[in-house]
Formats: structure tokens, C-alpha cells, sequence
């Protein structure tokens, strides 16, 4: 199937690794053109911005050098985010802060630097990687849980905000997924116990019956940013082996 990504110039955040070292991937192999970005030094991308997106100013200089580089942005997928196990109780003030910076105005601030260019360009594609939390708030992870409830809103706000210049904006919702936040060392099954019975557990509690793969999850973001998906806006596609149920 042609995605239509060819040429497509396409910006993914957090992409040294995990999902969105996949879908840069993913989208190279569709003929796109990539930007990668993270704290890491190396990336995959025909342009790399090693930068810390949770801090003010540096999503801004991303898509700044995106288009300095190559004139236009395509495609941005909002993919950078991050959490720990902790207790609802146990959130200071500048958890909260620190969370609501990396897993909700990471998003806003590319986007809100991506809009003006992509509308000039005659519209685009964003895709913001929110959570199967987001949806049934998880008890371990509570601030997640919140700023991706939040990232699911503005997602929707965006798609109607934008849809009359040719911006399309969904939103999905993975699993746990095996990436390094879950299995590397020190990750979210270490935080839990002994790694492989919390592996075993998180797998068995969905209905699939063990954790998505990343590139499974970069699929349906690659799809999503592509023209086959061209009347697609304002969704929220669950990507969770059936985890979280459809309410009728």
C-alpha cells in the first residue's frame, strides 16, 4: 500500500529509541524524510536536534530547524514522554510540574510551532501518543494518567481548531509496550518487583495476553500520519491489545 509519505518532511520527538525510534523508521522506509530529536546526541534522522523538550524554548527550536533545514513541516508526531511509579499521596508540587513539562507542553509547544508552517504549506498531519491511562486512570502512575488525559483533550481541540486549513490531529492510546521505560534496568517492571513476575502479570492483564511490540504501536502512527488516513481527525485510537473497553 503507498502511504503517500514520500518526500513528507516528518518531525518525531523522543525518537533515540522505543515507539518513536520505530515510526521514524517506519516513515523512512515509507520514502518520508525525518527529523529525529532527544537527548541523546545520535539519531536515524536526515536531520538530528539533540534537545531536552521538556524545557521552554526547545520544541520552538526543533520545528525552527526543521524548517530552516527543509522549508516546511509535513508531519509531527508528538511522541516524547516519560513516568515513574509513584502514589497518588506521594506527588510534590514540582512532580506535578515536572510531568505536566514533559508529557503535556512537550505537545503543545511543537504544535503550536508546527501550525503556522504546516498552514502555509496548505495543512499536515499530527499524532500525539497518549495512553491507555488516560483513559482508566492507573493508580501507579497518577500524574501520567492525568497529563495524558490532558494531551487527549488537546488533541481533539486542535483537529476542530485546525481542521478548516488541512490539519488533521488523533491521538492514540498504546499499552504497556515492550520498550526500554519498561524493560530497561531500573524501568517500570523494576520499580514493581521482580521483573519478570510484573512482566508476566502486565501481559496477562490484557486481553492479547502479553504487551505490544513498539513497532506494532508505530504502525498505526505511521498510518495515521499518512493520506490513506486522509479523513481521519479528532480520534483517539486505542492500541492496547484490548485493554480498555469500547463503553456503548
Amino acid at each position: 500500500m503507498n502511504l503517500g509519505l514520500t518526500g513528507k518532511i516528518c518531525i518525531v520527538t523522543g525518537s533515540t529509541s522505543g515507539i518513536g525510534l520505530h515510526v521514524a523508521e517506519q516513515l523512512r522506509e515509507n520514502g518520508a524524510i525525518i527529523v529525529t530529536s532527544g537527548r541523546r546526541d545520535d539519531g536515524i534522522g536526515d536531520l538530528h536536534v539533540t534537545c531536552d523538550l521538556s524545557s521552554a524554548g526547545e520544541p520552538e527550536r526543533l520545528v525552527a530547524e526543521t524548517v530552516e533545514r527543509f522549508g516546511q513541516v509535513d508531519v509531527l508526531v508528538n511522541n516524547v514522554g516519560g513516568t515513574a511509579i509513584r502514589r497518588l499521596e506521594e506527588l510534590t508540587d514540582g512532580d506535578w510540574q515536572a510531568s505536566f513539562e514533559l508529557n503535556l507542553m512537550t505537545a503543545i509547544r511543537a504544535t503550536r510551532a508546527a501550525v503556522p508552517v504546516m498552514r502555509e504549506h496548505g495543512g499536515g498531519a499530527i499524532v500525539n501518543v497518549s495512553s491507555t491511562s488516560a483513559k482508566r486512570p492507573s493508580g501507579t502512575l497518577p500524574d501520567y494518567s492525568v497529563m495524558k488525559a490532558g494531551l487527549l483533550s488537546y488533541s481533539r481541540l486542535v483537529a476542530d481548531s485546525y481542521a478548516g486549513a488541512g490539519i488533521r490531529c488523533n491521538a492514540i492510546t498504546p499499552g504497556p509496550t515492550g520498550t526500554e521505560a519498561w524493560l530497561g534496568a531500573g524501568g517500570l517492571a523494576d520499580q514493581q518487583g521482580d521483573r519478570e513476575s510484573v512482566l508476566a502479570k502486565v501481559g496477562a492483564g490484557r486481553p492479547l495476553g502479553r504487551l505490544a511490540r513498539p513497532e506494532e504501536i508505530a504502525a498505526v502512527i505511521v498510518f495515521l500520519c499518512s493520506e490513506r488516513a486522509s479523513y481521519v481527525t479528532g480520534a483517539a485510537w486505542s492500541v492496547d491489545g484490548g485493554t480498555v473497553p469500547i463503553i456503548i
